[in-house]
């Protein structure tokens, strides 16, 4: 998959990635040099990061040291 930068500096990222990754107008985006290679990720909210951890903390296997927990 290709896209062309126009003569304004932009790039329209193609339907099918749109698609696939939930993509809304108005979204924020990091670019993130990697050597000779550019990453575009997603910057999401505090709100839209609510909730993504549920489920996955109480089958957690990183324990706590005894001095470390609430008394």
């Amino acid at each position: 998959m290709t896209v062309t930068l126009s003569t304004k500096y932009q790039i329209v990222l193609p339907e099918e990635l749109r698609r696939a990754h939930d993509f809304k107008p108005g979204m924020k985006f990091a670019f993130i040099e990697d050597g000779e290679s550019i990453r575009l990720v997603p910057v999401r909210g505090m709100k839209s990061l609510r909730g993504f951890l549920k489920g996955r903390l109480k089958d957690s296997d990183v324990g706590r040291e005894e001095k470390d927990r609430p008394l």
